[in-house]
């Protein structure tokens, strides 16, 4: 289950963002070589550095590999012939899943 719950900041690490996904960082590294979409800085030593626009390109990702089971040129050829379409309808699903994930909480507490 992919974690909403993380604060906004300019830049996020391979750790932290392999942990929203609950993957491993060696996944983040063979997505990131795969998928151009994904540009991610890096610092002095070499350390990825990931802004917001890649963690929202890798909810896509992940949301078309994993949870709808595209292989990876599935995903990727989805992405290339209708980019706007995919990225709205990852962004409705994982606002859907927010609001289900509060709607649970608070149901949770009554």
């Amino acid at each position: 289950m992919i974690e909403h719950s993380k604060p906004d900041k300019l830049y996020y690490t391979i750790g932290e963002v392999a942990e929203m996904f609950d993957v491993n960082t060696s996944l983040i590294r063979y997505w990131e070589k795969e998928f151009d979409i994904i540009k991610p800085q890096k610092n002095k030593k070499g350390n990825r550095l990931f802004t917001k626009k890649d963690v929202d390109n890798f909810y896509i990702i992940y949301h078309l590999v994993k949870e709808r089971g595209f292989t990876l040129q599935g995903a990727k050829d989805k992405l290339k012939e209708n980019p706007e379409d995919t990225a709205k309808t990852a962004d409705v699903i994982k606002s859907l899943t927010e609001i289900k994930a509060y709607l649970l909480d608070l149901k949770s507490k009554l």
